[in-house]
């Protein structure tokens, strides 16, 4: 029982009954059609993910110990990024965010990791273009430094100056060396600095699990050769002896930064007048 080792003379509720009413009942079916209308459901099972409807709208809860990353989930593409247009295959790109997750970048450690997110906003899709696992020689008297020219090598490719940094633990000091390393090479970069205080398992299964649910979470082919697949494949949100996870961190912090706004370079500008013709 449940109540043995309290000392209430009552038990808590006795007698209560326990009512659950689901938002679709067993046919199918909304149980509150002037509410909530099958398509208002089915756009909310997509928003939240399955998880979280399950929990909260079908009152099914499910253990956060046994969330999983499903790779089957991604939705695998291969075009690239048209500047002109600003879209990946047919998906109109409003967004994009490249985030680092800095560490040594030596062998057998922590990964550092960062990831080049593009979102289509109005299909609430996001697009993995990039992640770029950083090692460096163990030799390397610099290997942070190292690791900066690296990122900003990568950034002038994609024509991209703006980069934020978690500030975590080693990458406490990275937004400055980034910023020493651009201004020595004269590239003019933006860099924001996030310090994360929720845990790690949480922050990536909030970010990712959702999109994956969904089927709303692309990435370029050339993902799959980076570690990345391998570290969802074998992710928990309690963890695992041996099991990367900072490159899930790295895609999870691209996925909730506010992203860069994009716009087709072969648009053509439209030119606003104020009207001035008012009285006071």
């Amino acid at each position: 029982m449940v109540y043995e080792k309290n000392a209430f003379s009552t038990p808590f509720l006795r007698g209560y009954k326990l009512l659950k009413i689901p938002i679709v009942n067993a046919n199918g079916e909304p149980v509150w059609p002037e509410l909530f209308p099958m398509d208002a459901i089915e756009q909310l099972r997509e928003t939240v993910g399955v998880r979280h409807f399950m929990s909260q709208m079908m009152l099914d809860f499910v253990p956060i110990e046994r969330a999983r990353l499903d790779p089957g989930g991604v939705r695998f593409y291969e075009e690239e990024f048209d500047v002109r247009s600003a879209k990946i295959g047919s998906h109109l790109i409003t967004g994009v965010t490249l985030y680092w997750d800095p560490s040594t970048g030596r062998k057998k450690r922590d990964s550092s990791a960062c990831a080049l997110l593009f979102r289509d906003d109005k299909n609430r899709c996001v697009f993995l273009h990039d992640v770029l696992y950083l090692t460096v020689d163990e030799s390397e008297a610099f290997p942070l430094s190292r690791q900066c020219d690296m990122v900003l090598d990568f950034m002038g490719t994609r024509k991209i100056n703006r980069i934020t940094i978690e500030t975590n633990g080693l990458g406490i000091g990275v937004p400055e060396i980034m910023r020493d390393c651009a201004t020595r090479r004269g590239i003019c970069v933006h860099v924001i600095s996030q310090k994360n205080n929720k845990p790690k398992s949480e922050r990536i299964l909030n970010a990712i699990e959702p999109l994956l649910s969904t089927g709303r979470l692309y990435a370029h082919t050339r993902v799959r050769q980076t570690p990345l697949m391998s570290e969802m494949l074998g992710w928990t949100p309690v963890g695992a002896y041996g099991v990367h996870d900072d490159g899930l961190d790295a895609v999870a912090g691209a996925i909730t930064q506010t992203p860069i706004p994009v716009r087709a370079s072969g648009a053509v500008q439209k030119t606003f007048s104020a009207n001035t013709n008012f009285s006071i």
